[in-house]
């Protein structure tokens, strides 16, 4: 199967549409670019002040273009570069078409938490509660399960919430769910995993969509 976050990565960028304004967050989101088909017309933006980056540069990185995790990107024809009050100036009026993040925990209502585990340092929630209000859209990619084993997706969040009922479809390396309705729905099972892994490993209840089938 590979890398299980280059896997999911994969599997989010079929995701992505032509004509698409997309934020792309930290972590496993941050690997998306690498998979876009070159026909696909998208402009990704990032908070830190870029519109418009492509994948990983393979020579010589300039280090003054990076994304929000840090990594160097490079620029797509028509892309720009701006200061952070811009940038979310357009993540808070509403031109981000999807936004694609990195999730910690995701109940079945679609509540999302990704920004902190108590006792951990961190830097702050960046601009993680804008983009969960303000795109049209947002999918959550993770790992389905912790280091120990636990279910990601949860009943309920047990980590400090970064926005209630945000998250419109979850992308792990073992299945995808949508969330309609604070219902949570299996929708796709991802290659090598069967509906008992799925059960087995999701703490949420979930419906099992006709779509799977088809």
């Amino acid at each position: 199967m590979g890398d299980i976050r280059q896997v999911i990565a994969q599997r989010a960028s079929q995701e992505v549409c032509d004509g698409m304004i997309v934020n792309l967050g930290i972590g496993i989101p941050s690997l998306i670019p690498d998979y876009i088909d070159q026909s696909i017309r998208v402009l990704f933006q990032s908070e830190n002040g870029l519109l418009g980056f492509g994948p990983t540069p393979l020579n010589n990185p300039d280090g003054a273009l990076c994304n929000a995790a840090g990594y160097p990107v490079s620029i797509v024809k028509g892309g720009s570069y701006f200061d952070s009050a811009t940038s979310f100036g357009m993540i808070r009026s509403g031109r981000i078409d999807l936004a694609i993040l990195g999730a910690l925990q995701v109940n079945m209502n679609g509540d999302l938490a990704n920004w902190i585990v108590p006792g951990k340092r961190v830097p702050g929630v960046g601009g993680a509660m804008e983009l969960a209000y303000g795109a049209k859209n947002l999918i959550a990619l993770m790992q389905h399960c912790q280091k120990d084993g636990r279910p990601k997706i949860v009943k309920k969040c047990t980590l400090p919430i970064t926005a209630l009922s945000c998250v419109t479809k979850i992308i792990t390396e073992m299945a995808v769910f949508e969330v309609v309705d604070s219902n949570l729905n299996l929708v796709e099972l991802m290659p090598g995993y069967s509906l008992e892994d799925v059960k087995n490993n999701t703490e949420a209840d979930f419906n099992i969509s006709s779509q799977l089938y088809n």
